[in-house]
């Protein structure tokens, strides 16, 4: 398997003739890096005016690895070989690096760049990127990738250690400034020529980057526009090596890279908002950096965020009135890192009058409404504390709880919101102080817990009765003056007290069946009514043609489909015989330009939870550009 790295933009605040002063001193070695014990210059080439400079090196290392694993590959180091092409006049530097030893068991290849900033011509950006894929190494791959990737990444730790040290050096001299490129007096043209024709001939013997070579030969033979064109500097939409360690935190560089690449990822396949870098964060953290992994749950988390419309929840949906004087829950300022604090009095909550009052789907959108509001928060916390605050604590005091919380339509309900917001709010829950546990609660956990994550649950802190008072407890993670007043503290603590919801306020089975479907239609999902004889017809966009899988969900189950999964046949038939009509959820998506080449909710609705799968059925198709449209219609 191919292992890859991308760095982030280091920013250098210095101009990029000061930077490749600095650059240049650490050959031919340099002793920040101890392993890099030698380079020999093995071919040079300099323009006539001094702008094009490609030099190539051989770099001898001393790579740290096992004695015995040495002696089996039969060498004491390792050979690089090394070629920077420098364009003054462009101002950039490419660094391009490959093995020399062992180049038939293992292919390493590294591109740096050096260009001046897009925004400030002052400054300096870097970017580095690189693979790995080991062959075969004596039956040591697992071992040899390990080594490399240890000390790749232990190097490039070192790389802006380096350039600054060399730049003190520089100061130290009195070296602060150094010239731009300037071109040099015309020669005459025919002298040009010739010597044009040479040079290009003998940059073509140790360079295979034709840009350069047709950038070089075009202008000394003073073809029209021989100059090359200005290099492009990097995109606004790169992420800054500085911006990750001030908004994201202290990344290593693989994390880094993983970051970096499933977020480009997602720019070039999920045309449209993408979300946001504290966000990809969280779902890499919840697969241990795995991209494969964190990319199938994050697209599923997409489409489900698309679905439901939840990043217009806050601004869109109001609590019920019900939820407001009898949810037992509330945000009371923040924890001693910063985090939200998140206060939820459990034991003082009417579980079951709350589901009776308000049904499943209610319950389900209000935690869903405090989780977008902890992300809001996070953020917010994030630059009033100066450092990067991705998580939020929750306090849970379960005095008062009894088996009347164990009511199973109340513990179904819990169970399902655990699911859902541990599959779409991975590692946002920085710690959980369970307080006042009594003794039903191992009751509770035994049943819940199964639910929950094991990195969640490494964050669970529970204490007994009055144990959170003593040392370990509530005080080392909030400040005395913000400690609720239920729980002895001084701060008059404004979540709602909870307390039992009256029964004039539940409702029947059939009405909370209802207000469950009406919440769950308010998704981009629609509904529509279809009758006998009366066809209608959908679209949706589909990346491949081939075979797709139609969903649906009846909410008057007919009697065919009663167990399992229904046929299609079986439920036209039995739309023929009964007067009944058939409400099919679908939705779409408007297709702008001829351009369009869908976006990850198109590809990703087959994930969606809320259908009922009907067998595979082949779907007609007519080309859109790089897309499919499946077409079909219901009778």
């Amino acid at each position: 398997m191919v292992q890859k790295y991308q760095s982030p933009v280091r920013v250098y605040k210095h101009p990029f003739e000061l930077i490749m002063a600095a650059y240049e001193r650490r050959f031919p070695t340099c002793p920040l890096i101890p392993m890099f014990v030698d380079s020999d210059t093995v071919n040079e080439f300099r323009s006539e005016d001094g702008a094009i400079h490609v030099i190539e090196r051989r770099c001898k290392l001393d790579v740290d690895a096992p004695r015995l694993l040495k002696k089996i590959a039969g060498v004491d180091y390792v050979y690089f070989v090394q070629k920077n092409s420098l364009n003054s006049r462009e101002r950039t530097l490419h660094i391009e690096a490959r093995n020399e030893t062992f180049s038939n068991r293992v292919i390493i290849n590294e591109h740096c760049c050096y260009t001046v900033h897009p925004e400030n011509e002052d400054w300096t950006c870097f970017e580095q990127s690189a693979s790995l894929d080991i062959k075969s190494f004596f039956g040591f791959e697992s071992t040899v990738e390990k080594i490399a990737m240890k000390q790749y990444t232990s190097n490039i730790k070192k790389g802006k250690e380096i350039i600054e040290y060399y730049l003190r050096q520089l100061e130290e001299e009195g070296i602060t400034f150094v010239p731009r490129w300037t071109p040099p007096t015309t020669v005459p043209s025919s002298e040009a020529s010739s010597k044009g024709k040479k040079q290009a001939a003998a940059l073509a013997l140790i360079t295979p980057d034709a840009a350069v070579q047709e950038g070089l030969s075009g202008e000394a033979l003073g073809s029209p526009g021989g100059a090359p064109e200005p290099a492009v500097g990097p995109p606004d939409d790169k992420l800054d090596a500085d911006y990750i360690k001030r908004y994201l935190g202290d990344l290593t560089p693989l994390q880094e890279s993983c970051l970096i690449r499933l977020r480009q990822w997602l720019q070039e396949t999920h045309k449209g908002k993408i979300p946001k870098d504290e966000h990809i964060l969280r779902f890499l953290r919840a697969r241990d950096f795995n991209i494969d992994k964190a990319r199938e749950i994050m697209c599923q988390s997409l489409t489900w965020r698309k679905q439901h419309q939840v990043d217009y929840i806050l601004d869109t949906w109001t609590p019920p009135q019900v939820l407001q004087d009898y949810y037992a829950g509330g945000w009371h300022h923040h924890d001693k890192d910063g985090r939200p604090l998140y206060v939820l009095r459990l034991g003082q909550m009417d579980t079951k009058g709350l589901v009776r009052a308000l049904g499943e789907e209610a319950l389900l959108r209000y935690v869903l409404s405090i989780n977008e509001e902890g992300l809001r928060r996070c953020e917010e916390n994030t630059k009033v504390f100066g450092r990067p605050i991705s998580s939020w604590t929750c306090l849970v005091d379960l005095e008062g709880l009894n088996m009347r919380h164990l009511w199973r339509p109340g513990v179904k309900a819990l169970l399902r919101t655990i699911e859902v917001v541990e599959a779409n709010y991975p590692e946002t829950l920085g710690r959980l102080l369970i307080l006042r546990a009594p003794r039903v609660f191992p009751v509770l956990w035994t049943l819940v817990s199964p639910f929950i994550d094991d990195n969640t649950r490494r964050k669970f802190l529970i204490y007994a009765g009055n144990d959170y008072q003593g040392p370990g407890g509530l005080l080392d993670y909030i400040d005395k003056e913000i400690i609720p007043d239920f729980l002895s503290g001084e701060c008059m603590c404004e979540v709602p007290e909870g307390g039992l919801v009256p029964k004039s306020l539940y409702r029947t089975a059939e009405e909370l069946e209802n207000e469950d479907l009406r919440l769950w239609t308010e998704t981009i999902y629609q509904s529509a009514s279809v009758f006998k004889g009366a066809p209608h017809e959908g679209s949706h966009v589909t990346r491949w043609p081939g075979f797709y899988i139609l969903q649906w969900k009846f909410h008057s189950m007919p009697a065919c489909a009663a167990t399992n999964l229904p046929r299609v046949d079986d439920v036209l038939a039995s739309l023929q015989v009964s007067s009944h009509k058939c409400k099919v959820m679908y939705y779409t998506e408007v297709i702008g330009s001829e351009d369009f080449r869908g976006s990850m909710t198109s590809l990703e609705s087959s994930h969606s939870g809320f259908s009922q799968l009907s067998a595979a059925t082949t779907s007609s198709s007519q080309s859109h550009s790089s897309s499919m449209i499946s077409r079909w219609r219901f009778y």
